[in-house]
Parts: structure tokens; C-alpha cells; sequence
């Protein structure tokens, strides 16, 4: 599995199938209990199993899990069987000491947050695994590999994030570490796996790939992604890559140059399915056979609004693990009066979908949010990374949004700074939504602006030279003049590759992201439209 999000509730998702006769379906899923049946379910009557887990477990998580610091997301996994889980950049957000106490338990304090607020905290039983990870004296956060012994055969794994891990966390929470370059770690690894007796190999990788397919096409039309490039330097000896990262899900036989079949798997995001790895390995051997499929964990049917999908019988359907749903009952129970409390009223549903310029309204909500908050030090225009919303906001039918809503929108929990650039650094920030990193022009980065101002980009010109027109309440930004510009501090010190902005000056606090929303909800709002930004590339 991967990218579980700390989704201790079924997160109310559908996922798109087909039946058997190829009608076109959505099928319910997720759910911690329900996926821990699920991994019961399919380790029933197998003599040799592991489960194991792609990274992103923690971080951006709901509010029953992230309020209590996602220790009842640790607590969870151990009770789904997971034994290895290679980090991925969201086991960073809250930083390093504070994974370590993931792993190793206790009570103390490294955030704003009390650990330990409902019951004591153990750690994972289960092992992380970090082998691009070092330190200044180049030692790993957690051991590189791990090794399961099946009797006469044994299975090694290599578990990395990916290496722009730095640039997609607050930089304060991966101070002192460093992540090396994928294929080369994982090739280096290959040899001391060897040496220990694995033979077979897996490496569990939190970089991903897209496909245009469904979730189980195995012929993974339109494959794409950062991990590609990886895959194609990878030691011949790794067998099966299990991805995340990207969210999607997908199961293929992937064509190495010169490298012999590779199985490659993603089984989605937040619990809704696991994938069912089958590998016959020989002792001295390796891999003979391989195969895989992913499973919907179905458990139950959901209502979201006006739409209802209910229980579909031509999909398999799991049981809830018991003592996995006593704990999410307790903590969902005493998270219930924070998440319930009334915060606002908005006027209608704001939404991450985007329109045709790259633009969507709720980011604009939040930057307005934001923008209100930090008036008082002097600000002029916020911008929120589209990467920070990670919900919709649907209010009840009286206009009502709770906090447990906007918690789900906005959950790292991060400060917002007020900076000031000059128009021609504000042109540079704007500009590198399109060629920072691993942003391009091919896959924006995108920035989602206050009320008032106003970009419009064009992706046929060259890097550096995207960015068309800026105005400010109607008045064109210039290159010498200054402007006090408010972000979240995970962008301010160069997060997701807007490295412009370390430059800026006349830093000054604005607070919560959070408070900051919540304070603008509770003078009851109109939800804001779009045109905020153009894309005017010619077609």
C-alpha cells in the first residue's frame, strides 16, 4: 500500500471501475478497519506473507489523526500488519525528531501539539526504512533495507522517499539531512542484500507515475512520471518497485532497456486499496513468477452531499477489523466536538478543480484568507501553492463550514509570512511555477492569488519569460517598485521550489493559516469565482 494519509475513516471516495459485463461503476472504499480486514483477508491461508507500505503513511492527514499528532495512523498500521514502510516526504512535515518518535515512541514534545494526549504512545512495531536519508556524517535516518525469511528464501527490501524531498517539506524539518539520488541508492544497496542471502529483491520507492488507465489496466496506457527515469537505471536484480507519491494506481509490467521485466505497482491513496502481490522465488534463484492486482477495499457505501454510492455486490467486499475500529471509534470520538464546531458560513462550494486557466476557487478562497489576516502588516497580495489545499469545501445547506472542514483543507498546520519583493522578484516567483525544479511547463506548479491581483502567463515563451502581465487592483506591477507579499512559511523559505522568496525582506508573522481561515469564515463570506489568472499560450 502507499500514500495512506493518516485516513483513519473512510474518506468518503468512489473509485472508478468496471464490471464485469463493462459497465462503467464506482465502488466505495477505504477506511483503516476495512483495510485492515482486507490485508487479513488476502494473508488468510498464505503461508508466506509481508505487507508492506510506500511512504506518505503520516502527514496532511484528517483531524482525528493529525490532532492527536498521527499517532492513532502508527497505532493503526501496525494492527493492518504493515513490517516495512519506506518514508516519503510527508513523514517530514512535523521534521526529523519528531519521525523518530514514529518510529521509537514516547511523549516527547517536538511541535506545538502535546503527544500523547489521549494514551500513551509505543512507536511503529513495524520498521522504517530511509536508505537516501543521511545525515551530516553520512549515516541514514532509519536502516536502508530490511530482510524477510521465508525458510529456504529470503526477501530483501530498500526503502527511499524521493530526493526532492527537501524542496517539498518546510525546510526546517529536514535541516541536517540530505537525500541522494534514487537509482544510485538503490543500486548500491543491491549488493549488501546479496551478501545477507535475499534472494529477491524490492525496492519501496514514494515516487510515482501516472497512466491513463483504470486502476487495474495492466496495460498501463500512457505511462508517465519522475519515477521512469529511475526505473531505467535500476540493478537488474530488483524484481518489483512498489511506488506512491502520485497518488494514482496502477500495476505494470514495465520495459526496462536491457533490464529484463520489472513489476511496478501503486495502489492509490488513503487506504482505498491494496495491492495483491504474488512473486514465486527460488532459493539462489530469484523471481520466477510475478504477478499482481489491486484490490478495492470496499467496506461500506457513503452519502456526500446529494451523492449517494452505495455497497456494489460485483466487487468483493471486507469485513471490519474489530479491534482496528475500536481504535478509530476513540479517536474520531474525542476529536468530535473540535471537528463539529462551527467556524463560518460560505455562500457555496469552493473546489480544487481546476478550469482552463490552472486556476480553482478554493485556493483563491484561502489566499484571500490570507491576504485579510496579514493586513495589518502591510500586505498587499497572498498567494497559496495549489499543493497546500487538499480538500473541497462543501458548507451545510444553512451556509455552516466546521472545523473539522477546514481542517481537512488546510491541515499542516502552517504560520504565514509577510514579505516584501520587489516587482521584479514578485515577476521571478510567479515565473517559477513554470521552471523551478521540478516544476515545468508541462506540469505547473501552480500559485492561486488574493482579489486584486491579477497574472496571466503564456507557456509557449521561454523559462524565465512565461509570465505576461501582473497587475494590482488594475494597476501593472513594476519591476523597481515594492510589494509586501503574504505566504505560508513552508513557501517563504523555499518549499516547492519557489526559491525566490528566501530572498524577500522586512519578514513579519502573520499568524495561523488555519486561524487565518477560520477568522475570515466567521464574518460569513461569498464564495469567490475565478479569473484571477489567464492563460493566454496560443493554441
Amino acid at each position: 500500500m502507499n500514500d495512506f494519509h493518516g485516513a483513519l475513516e473512510p474518506p468518503k471516495v468512489g473509485v472508478p471501475a468496471k464490471t464485469a459485463d463493462g459497465r462503467d461503476v464506482e465502488v466505495p472504499a477505504g477506511g483503516a478497519a476495512y483495510l485492515a480486514g482486507a490485508a487479513k483477508a488476502l494473508r488468510e491461508g498464505q503461508a508466506n506473507t509481508v505487507t508492506v507500505s510506500a511512504g506518505d503513511m503520516i502527514g496532511a492527514t484528517p483531524l482525528p489523526s493529525a490532532l492527536f499528532l498521527d499517532e492513532p495512523a502508527i497505532n493503526a498500521m501496525d494492527l493492518v500488519g504493515v513490517e516495512y514502510n519506506a518514508v516519503g516526504n510527508h513523514e517530514f512535515d512535523k521534521g526529523s525528531a519528531e519521525l523518530l518518535r514514529m518510529q521509537t515512541g514516547g511523549c516527547e514534545k517536538h511541535t506545538s501539539r502535546q503527544p500523547c494526549r489521549l494514551e500513551p504512545f509505543d512507536g511503529a512495531s513495524f520498521r522504517f526504512l530511509a536508505a537516501n536519508v543521511r545525515r551530516a556524517d553520512g549515516s541514514t535516518l532509519f536502516p536502508s533495507t530490511g530482510t524477510k525469511d521465508f525458510g529456504p528464501v529470503q526477501v530483501g527490501f530498500i526503502g527511499m522517499t524521493l530526493k526532492e524531498t527537501a524542496t517539498l517539506v518546510s525546510p526546517a524539518g529536514v535541516a541536517g539531512l540530505t537525500f541522494a539520488d534514487e537509482a544510485v541508492t538503490a543500486n548500491a544497496a543491491v549488493p549488501q542484500l546479496r551478501a545477507a542471502g535475499a534472494d529477491a529483491i524490492v525496492l519501496l520507492i514514494h515516487q510515482g507515475a501516472r497512466t491513463d488507465g483504470l486502476y487495474n489496466d495492466k496495460g498501463c496506457p500512457g505511462l508517465s512520471g519522475d519515477l521512469l527515469p529511475i526505473l531505467d537505471r535500476l540493478d537488474p536484480a530488483i524484481s518489483v518497485v512498489i511506488s506512491g507519491h502520485t497518488h494514482r494506481a496502477y500495476v505494470c509490467d514495465y520495459k526496462r532497456p536491457g533490464g529484463g521485466p520489472l513489476l511496478l505497482t501503486s495502489a492509490g491513496r488513503s487506504g482505498i486499496m491494496i495491492t495483491d502481490i504474488r512473486l514465486g522465488v527460488t532459493a539462489g534463484g530469484g523471481v520466477q513468477v510475478r504477478s499482481a492486482g489491486n484490490v478495492i477495499v470496499q467496506g461500506e457505501g457513503f452519502t456526500a452531499g446529494t451523492k449517494q454510492v452505495p455497497l456494489n455486490t460485483e466487487f468483493r467486499t471486507f469485513g471490519a477489523d474489530e479491534a482496528t475500529a475500536a481504535l478509530v471509534r476513540r479517536y474520531v470520538d474525542a476529536s468530535l466536538a473540535e471537528a463539529l464546531r462551527v467556524v463560518g458560513r460560505l455562500s457555496g462550494e469552493v473546489t480544487r478543480d481546476l478550469n482552463e486557466d490552472r486556476e480553482q476557487t478554493a485556493g483563491n478562497l484561502i489566499a484571500d484568507a490570507q491576504l485579510a489576516a496579514s493586513r495589518g502588516a502591510g500586505a498587499q497580495v497572498a498567494f497559496i501553492n495549489s499543493g497546500g489545499v487538499r480538500t473541497d469545501l462543501a458548507p451545510a445547506a444553512d451556509g455552516s463550514v466546521t472545523y473539522g472542514q477546514i481542517f481537512a483543507m488546510q491541515p499542516f498546520g502552517n504560520s504565514l509570512v509577510t514579505k516584501t519583493l520587489s516587482g521584479a522578484q514578485l515577476k521571478a516567483f510567479l515565473e517559477q511555477q513554470f521552471a523551478s525544479g521540478t516544476n515545468t511547463a508541462e506540469n505547473p506548479n501552480m500559485l492561486l492569488p488574493s482579489a486584486g491581483f491579477f497574472f496571466a502567463y503564456d507557456l509557449k515563451r521561454p523559462a524565465g519569460d512565461r509570465i505576461v502581465e501582473m497587475l494590482l487592483n488594475g494597476r501593472r506591477i513594476e519591476p523597481g517598485a515594492s510589494y509586501r507579499v503574504t505566504v505560508n512559511n513552508f513557501m517563504a523559505s523555499g518549499g516547492d521550489n519557489f526559491t525566490v522568496l528566501a530572498n524577500g525582506v522586512e519578514v513579519t508573522d502573520a499568524g495561523s493559516d488555519l486561524d487565518a481561515l477560520e477568522a475570515w469564515l466567521a464574518k460569513g463570506v461569498k464564495a469567490p469565482g475565478l479569473g484571477r489568472i489567464k492563460d493566454r499560450t496560443a493554441r
